[in-house]
């Protein structure tokens, strides 16, 4: 794990509870998972997610991941959903939403633009995990970076329940498991 000790106050979720927290300039910190534009830290009071936007609190750059995209117009791709997907992830898990078997189910229609609206359903590996939210609205805030999306929602389901042979081949070789 590399330390850190951070450069500015930073807004940051505590893990598993999801509560709001505010981590101070001068904490130090250890890295414990940098991916899809988010971080997990582990410092005082215990495991917390740092969004990208706040990446420069830790050292990095911000990137332009958040940014708005332009909008063409054009509907989106079920491959197009998926990938962006495949961006997100348990802070706790180093493997993305959807080979981790979370996701189960995605629609896709027409918007009124000509663009097109996105539904997607989802669960999560414990049903008392409080980063549902957390996780939930990160995957809607991808979707609706992605040019062609107007709409976007992710619901977090819980049937059928979750279980480990839904986690995906990459994921398990992730994981380590078989």
């Amino acid at each position: 794990m590399n330390s850190i000790t951070l450069k500015r106050d930073c807004d940051a979720v505590l893990i598993p509870a999801g509560t709001p927290a505010r981590l101070h300039e001068g904490s130090e910190m250890f890295l414990t998972q940098q991916l899809g534009g988010t971080y997990t830290v582990s410092g005082p009071g215990g495991l917390y997610r740092i969004a990208g936007q706040d990446a420069d609190a830790l050292g990095f750059e911000v990137t332009a991941e958040s940014a708005p995209r332009s909008y063409s117009g054009q509907p989106v791709t079920e491959e197009q959903v998926s990938e962006v997907l495949k961006t997100c992830y348990d802070p706790e898990i180093p493997v993305n939403i959807v080979d981790l078997g979370l996701v189960y189910d995605v629609q896709i229609a027409p918007g009124p633009q000509g663009g097109s609206v996105v539904h997607v359903q989802m669960t999560l590996t414990a049903p008392g995990c409080g980063m549902g939210g957390v996780i939930a609205g990160d995957a809607q805030a991808k979707l609706l970076a992605l040019d062609g999306v107007e709409e976007a929602t992710v619901v977090i389901v819980w049937e059928p329940a979750w279980h480990q042979s839904m986690i995906t081949e990459d994921g398990r070789k992730v994981l380590g498991i078989e």
